[in-house]
């Protein structure tokens, strides 16, 4: 990943300004963002209390949950190699814990409903040894909630997740991170321990511009909830991935499924909701996606929008004060809004199918029309010519029929359904008839069609 072209003038200035107001009006002793476009870093910066000490690209500041992204995917590697299915309880790969009657999708969309936070002390300041087993984590009483009937955030989840891992792989979660993610991505500098350049965390008192050291602690069995340390770059390699897959970690396929709602948004919460390791948000007509973290000391956030192909980082060295989230997902909008994105130009296709090229045009269901059109990877995408409906993209099998890919239809079965003589009598969408005229007499629809046929109000 290399620099790209600069952004304008303006753009540089808007983004700037914001990171300064964010590290003055927050009170950090340091805050770096950095703003990735088109898989490139278009823009760095970074805004600190002690003049020439402005930590850059290469600057670890911990991340804390935002290893929880990385534990994740993780997770999605072994179940994509066959060694866990999503919906597996916990006992099935893990036994004994007191919470094996979850699932594996449960844990990674926080819907399983265990508590948020372990029995007491403090597991961000206090040293993992405190906890030295799953039993520590979890408490007397793990289920807090039903189980699947909503999103209820859990770190002690992560830890079950983490140790699931461990268990599947037979070596530690950090050793399993860094042969299967940070390695293939080039993330040579996250690491579960701090390695110089990196920043000290401080508690900045609410009342008055003093400082107190945070302890760093070693977070032991609930590494894989919050432990990492990282920079603004190698977390732009980590969004990269996240949008677009890589194979030599997740397939594209295997990282969208990620970024799907995975339970319902809690009460009064509808414009975010949790995906598989990754949060979801709507803001401004933009979905992001990603994570926030933090751990006493520091705050982090990292935001992309698949749609824009845009990502921004922002890291800070403080317990509280800047509004980490507010702030990358402001500078992916500065960007995306000041500077969108140019598409690509287009092209026809390499060669007709002069089959697929003959389904395409409009189709009726009952009286409402839709038009069906051949994609570049020789899909097919259904959408309303008039008012609201059903969209989806569709996907060809070897069968000769085409699988949803999203929306009402996704997962559904679209087949082109022939007449005796070979001709296309109409085309079925989970029952539904879709006929080249609104009720054509002449196709097999459900119910029939009135011999009378279409008449006026005197008829």
């Amino acid at each position: 990943m290399t620099s790209s072209e600069p952004l304008l003038p303006g753009t540089r200035r808007a983004l700037l300004h914001r990171v300064a107001t964010a590290q003055s009006e927050g009170r950090a002793p340091s805050l770096v963002a950095a703003v990735q476009r088109d898989g490139r870093i278009a823009w760095s910066g970074a805004r600190s209390c002690v003049d020439g000490h402005e930590p850059d690209g290469d600057t670890q500041f911990r991340i804390g949950s935002i290893t929880k992204t990385f534990t994740a995917v993780l997770v999605m590697r072994l179940r994509d190699e066959g060694l866990l299915d999503l919906d597996d309880p916990l006992e099935k790969h893990l036994p004994g814990t007191g919470a094996g009657q979850v699932t594996v999708f449960q844990l990674l969309g926080h819907s399983a409903g265990l508590g948020a936070e372990t029995p007491a002390p403090w597991w961000e300041r206090t040293p993992g040894a405190t906890r030295p087993e799953l039993a520590d984590v979890l408490g007397e009483r793990p289920l807090m909630h039903p189980a699947g009937h909503g999103h209820h955030y859990s770190n002690p989840g992560y830890t079950l997740l983490g140790s699931l891992v461990e268990k599947l792989r037979g070596e530690p979660w950090g050793e399993v991170l860094r042969r299967e993610i940070l390695q293939p991505l080039g993330m040579g500098r996250t690491t579960p321990q701090p390695q110089a350049p990196h920043a000290g965390g401080w508690a900045v008192h609410p009342w008055a511009d003093v400082l107190l050291p945070e302890p760093a602690e070693d977070l032991g069995l609930m590494a894989p909830a919050g432990q990492l340390w990282s920079t603004t770059t190698d977390l732009l390699r980590f969004a990269f991935f996240l949008a677009r897959g890589d194979e030599r970690v997740l397939s594209a396929s295997s990282v969208e499924e990620m970024r799907a709602p995975a339970a319902p948004p809690e009460a009064g919460d509808w414009d975010g909701t949790y995906g598989l390791g990754l949060q979801v948000v709507r803001r401004k007509n933009r979905t992001l996606l990603g994570h926030s973290g933090s751990l006493p000391g520091f705050l982090a956030t990292l935001w992309f929008c698949v749609e824009d192909d845009v990502a921004a980082v922002v890291l800070s060295n403080a317990t509280s004060g800047p509004l980490t989230g507010a702030v990358a997902a402001d500078l992916l909008q500065i960007v995306s809004d000041a500077e969108p994105r140019i598409p690509e130009p287009w092209r026809p296709l390499p060669e007709v199918d002069e089959e697929l090229l003959a389904l395409t045009g409009p189709w009726y269901w009952g009286t409402h029309v839709y038009g069906l059109q051949l994609l570049v990877d020789r899909g097919l995408e259904l959408r309303p010519l008039r008012g609201p409906g059903r969209s989806a993209r569709f996907q060809a099998c070897a069968d000769g029929t085409w699988r949803g890919l999203n929306g009402y239809y996704a997962g559904e079965t679209l087949r082109v359904v022939r007449a005796a003589d070979g001709t296309v009598d109409h085309l079925d969408l989970g029952s539904f008839a879709f006929s080249r005229e609104p009720y054509d007499p002449g196709v097999d629809i459900p119910g029939g069609v009135d011999k009378g046929g279409w008449r006026g109000l005197a008829t």
